[in-house]
């Protein structure tokens, strides 16, 4: 036979819809609505009413009871009801006085009585009573379905999450970055290894020589020509971890923070070491003091000289210092001064070399097809690496177009090269406008002599 369909909602429930719909966070109100729906057998309607109830009150006792019961669940016994399941049901039992007797007996029970569960004629058995839900179960069941919903985050091998443990800064492992990796530049890898690599990988020669690893090493040139890479390829080379360091890695609002910070980067290089730390946009984290007017930053500044020096002798063996910076003529004369950051090297726009290697490095996977590489150097010369990158890119989009605009795909050639070199203007001149006057008016002692040969050789000088 068809099952019955529920019975329509009485003139009482319609009333009370009407209620609830004006009321909606009344949730007596809801319970009492779904408490009729449940009754006229209308439960999905009713599971609906107290899922609606819950959320404005996740916590009423009342409303959990109901959604079990409109739900078809067994409920849970209450305290009441376990203190009285030992007494007999009247209906199903045919000698209720004999379920009585046990509880009213005021004789204390026997070993033997105690030893075996009593069990009286009429009394529901274990397996009888409704089973209460076994949630530590459920979860077990779910455990790596589910998700959590809060993620922990990972104590550090001493067990406590200060920011100043080494997990607070991310230090990559020794990469397979090398100096051969280095398109051209040849004149600044062997600088490199003269100035820094070879005292590193010959202890003994440097024992005989007397030769100190104190120091470090400032790298500056106009953006975008690859420092950055030049020291992940020397911590390449000496198979040291890296530890990039940024202005907003240290500077904190707070009084005391930044110097902290800069000390507890030091400390996480010192143990991960051999490490290289590389402090990027060195003007802003070492700016001169003379011109910062913020305490906080001169004390930055004079927290970063004491872990250059390393106060303690051997605290900085095995941590190699590199930096860099576009305007060397910002930084702190302090930090140039010798057994800090000592040596200086010039990164200067890529040479034919490297920009070949860097063409070939962004043309890789695109679709190019019979591309001049050789006309393509000579006319990207004095342009940088991001703006070589930049004419792939221009060169790239305008093939897309043209297949879009014809439905046939076309491959980038050296016409599209060619004409987007012609419209990228170096971003390396005005750099070199600035660094023209420091050449001019500010190379005391020689410190910037090999910038006076470049602009020279450039005849930009």
């Amino acid at each position: 036979m068809p099952e019955e369909s529920p019975a329509p909602e009485s003139p009482l429930i319609h009333s009370l819809r009407t209620a609830v719909a004006a009321a909606p966070g009344d949730v007596p109100l809801r319970l009492h609505l779904a408490e009729l729906l449940l009754s006229a057998g209308l439960h999905d309607a009713a599971v609906t009413e107290v899922a609606t109830a819950l959320q404005h009150a996740p916590g009423d006792g009342a409303a959990r009871e109901l959604m079990v019961r409109a739900m078809g669940m067994p409920a849970a016994p209450t305290p009441a009801a376990r203190n009285t399941s030992t007494v007999a049901d009247p209906v199903s039992s045919p000698e209720p006085a004999a379920s009585a007797e046990p509880a009213a007996s005021p004789e204390p029970a026997t070993s033997a009585e105690s030893a075996a569960p009593a069990d009286p004629v009429g009394a529901p058995d274990e397996s009888s009573r409704p089973a209460r839900f076994d949630w530590r179960a459920a979860e077990q069941e779910v455990d790596g379905i589910v998700e959590p919903r809060f993620v922990e985050p990972p104590l550090s091998a001493s067990g406590s999450g200060d920011p100043g443990d080494a997990a607070a800064w991310e230090v990559s492992a020794p990469g397979v970055v090398r100096l051969a990796d280095v398109g051209g530049m040849q004149e600044v890898k062997d600088r490199l290894e003269a100035a820094f690599l070879a005292p590193m990988r010959n202890p003994e020669l440097r024992k005989l020589y007397g030769k100190s690893l104190r120091g470090g090493l400032l790298l500056y040139g106009p953006p975008g020509c690859g420092k950055t890479f030049i020291a992940r390829a020397v911590a390449g080379e000496l198979g040291a971890s890296f530890l990039s360091v940024s202005v907003n890695d240290v500077l904190d609002m707070w009084m005391g923070n930044s110097e902290r910070n800069m000390h507890e980067i030091f400390e996480t290089a010192r143990r991960q070491a051999p490490c290289v730390v590389f402090l990027d946009e060195l003007d802003a984290l070492g700016a001169k003091r003379s011109r910062t007017q913020h305490s906080g930053m001169r004390n930055t500044v004079n927290q970063l000289l004491t872990e250059l020096d390393g106060i303690h002798s051997a605290a900085n063996e095995g941590v190699f210092v590199l930096a860099a910076t576009n305007v060397p003529w910002d930084v702190d004369i302090a930090l140039r001064r010798p057994g800090r950051l000592d040596r200086t090297l010039l990164v200067l726009p890529p040479d034919a070399t490297a920009r070949e290697a860097i063409l070939r490095y962004h043309l890789r996977e695109r679709p190019i097809e019979a591309v001049d590489l050789g006309r393509l150097v000579k006319a990207t010369d004095g342009l940088s690496g991001a703006d070589l990158a930049h004419v792939c890119e221009s060169a790239a989009e305008s093939a897309l177009l043209d297949s879009v605009r014809t439905g046939l795909i076309r491959m980038i050639g050296t016409k599209d090269l060619l004409e987007a070199a012609k419209s990228v203007v170096p971003s390396t001149e005005p750099w070199f406008a600035a660094a023209r006057n420091v050449a001019m008016f500010a190379n005391e002692g020689g410190m910037y002599d090999d910038l006076v040969t470049y602009l020279k050789k450039r005849r930009k000088l």
